[in-house]
């Protein structure tokens, strides 16, 4: 089976976002999120996954697996600061990078920061698509 993991500052929105599309999308992988830094699961990512029809409020906010990153087939880093700051991707794994936006940040109404929500939450699901199967 491959693994991927996706990784992020706080593996509280975009990683988790992304680990819910890939647990219904990516059929014979291990998918698995993680952080930087301990910030917890964001009831607001939690929402806008539940209007996809994916749960993921059970998923945690977990700091990174050293053991289950260096067996990766794929890591997919999807902010700045966890491509600057996690380890060194091991040789021989594949590497991307989403440079996303991060909807936690956002500010204005919660129409706006729910929009901003749902925003991220597409564009990570259609990167998840193209994901080699």
């Amino acid at each position: 089976m491959k693994k991927v993991y996706f990784l992020c500052t706080g593996n509280s929105c975009r990683s988790q976002i992304a680990e819910g599309y890939g647990h219904k999308n990516l059929e014979g992988w291990e998918v698995r999120s993680a952080e930087i830094e301990t910030h917890g699961l964001n009831p607001r990512a939690v929402k806008v996954m539940a209007e996809e029809g994916i749960d993921i409020s059970s998923q945690k906010s977990e700091l990174i697996d050293l053991d289950y990153f260096n067996e990766c087939d794929l890591i997919i880093t999807l902010c700045g600061d966890a491509l600057d700051k996690c380890p060194m991707i091991p040789k021989g794994v594949n590497h991307e990078h989403w440079d996303l936006q991060d909807p936690a940040c956002a500010i204005g109404s919660e129409t706006e920061i729910l929009a901003e929500f749902r925003k991220t939450r597409d564009l990570i699901k259609e990167k998840v698509k193209m994901i080699e199967k």
